[in-house]
C-alpha cells in the first residue's frame, strides 16, 4: 500500500520501520530532514514537504508531539487539509486532545477526506519489536482499508467505533491510569526506602504478585535502576498527557483527583530540570519530596 508518514521522532521512526518491513511503499517527511536518513537507507522515499507526502498514496500517518504541531501540519497552506486527495485518509497516531480530533474529523469530512485516530499503546521499543497495541476509530470503510497498515505496526488493534474522538479518549484514559500507576510506585519505593529496604526487594515482591504486568515491570525497573536517561516518553510529554486528561475530564464533568497528583509531580520534575528524562522520573521527584534525594 502506498502511504505517507509525517513525524519521525522515536515513536514515528519505529512505526515507519515496521511499515517498510511489511513492504509498504512509504514516503516520509520530518521538519528536521536528518531524522529521515536512516529510513531512506531502509527504502523510504524522503519528501520535501507535507503536501508532497500527502499526495504520495492512499493514506498518511502523523505522529506529532502535541496539538499545536498537529494543527500546523493539517491546517497550514499546503497542509493535509489542502493536499490530501479526496477519498484519502489521515491516520492520526499521536496522543492528542479530544477537541482537536473532533475538529479535524469534521474538517477532513468537509474536504472529502477521512480521519482515523490511531494512537499507539506502548513505548517506542515495544513498537519496534511489534509488541505494542493500537486503538483505532474512524469511518468503517477507512478502518478496513487501513487494516494492513495497522497489522504491520501493532500486535493487536482495538477498534473503538466510527468516531475518532473515542480512540483519543481511550488513549488519554490509558495514559492517565499508567501515569498514576508510576506515581503510586514512586510513593511506594520512597516509603520502603525510608525503612531501609533495598528497592530491588520491593520490586521483586511487587512484580511477582498482583503487579506482574509489563507496565509495573518496565517502569519499576527504571525506578530501581534510576535509569531515567533512557527515555521512552519524556516528562514534558507526560505533563502534556496529564493536562489532556484533566481537560478531557473537565469537559464532561468527570473529576480526576489522582490526575492532579500525577500532574503536580511532573511539574515538579520539569521544574528540577528533568523535563527531557523519562516520565518515570516523577519517582525521583517523589524521592526528593521524601528527603531521599
Amino acid at each position: 500500500m502506498k502511504v505517507g508518514f509525517i513525524g519521525l521522532g522515536r515513536m514515528g521512526e519505529a512505526m515507519a520501520r515496521r511499515l517498510l518491513a511489511a513492504s509498504h511503499d512509504l514516503a516520509v517527511f520530518n521538519r528536521s530532514p536528518e531524522k529521515a536518513c536512516g529510513l531512506e537507507a531502509a527504502g523510504a522515499n524522503v519528501m520535501s514537504s507535507v503536501a508532497q507526502t500527502a499526495r504520495h498514496g492512499e493514506a498518511v500517518f502523523t505522529m506529532l508531539s502535541d496539538d499545536a504541531a498537529l494543527a500546523d501540519v493539517a491546517e497550514q497552506p499546503g497542509g493535509l487539509l489542502q493536499s490530501l486527495p479526496k477519498g484519502s485518509i489521515h491516520i492520526c497516531a499521536g496522543t492528542h486532545g479530544v477537541g482537536i480530533i473532533r475538529k479535524l474529523a469534521h474538517a477532513h469530512r468537509d474536504a472529502g477526506q477521512a480521519l482515523v485516530a490511531a494512537p499507539m499503546l506502548g513505548r517506542p521499543d515495544f513498537v519496534a519489536a511489534g509488541q505494542a497495541g493500537m486503538v483505532v476509530a474512524g469511518p468503517a470503510k477507512s478502518l478496513a482499508r487501513c487494516a494492513p497498515l495497522f497489522a504491520a505496526i501493532a500486535r493487536r488493534t482495538f477498534e473503538a467505533g466510527e468516531h475518532p474522538t473515542a480512540a483519543a479518549a481511550i488513549k488519554i484514559a490509558n495514559n492517565f491510569v499508567l501515569g498514576c500507576a508510576i506515581e503510586a510506585m514512586g510513593e511506594g519505593f520512597s516509603l520502603v526506602r525510608k525503612y531501609g529496604v533495598v528497592p530491588q526487594v520491593f520490586y521483586d515482591v511487587m512484580t511477582d504478585g498482583m503487579f506482574a504486568a509489563p507496565a509495573y515491570k518496565v517502569y519499576g525497573k527504571i525506578i530501581v535502576e534510576e535509569s531515567y536517561a533512557q527515555v521512552g516518553q519524556m516528562a514534558t510529554l507526560g505533563l502534556k498527557d496529564a493536562n489532556l486528561a484533566l481537560a478531557a475530564g473537565e469537559a464532561v464533568g468527570v473529576p480526576l483527583p489522582s490526575g492532579n497528583v500525577w500532574r503536580d509531580r511532573l511539574i515538579g520534575a520539569v521544574a528540577q530540570g528533568d523535563g527531557d528524562k523519562d516520565w518515570a522520573v516523577m519517582a525521583l521527584e517523589q524521592a526528593r519530596a521524601s528527603g531521599l534525594a
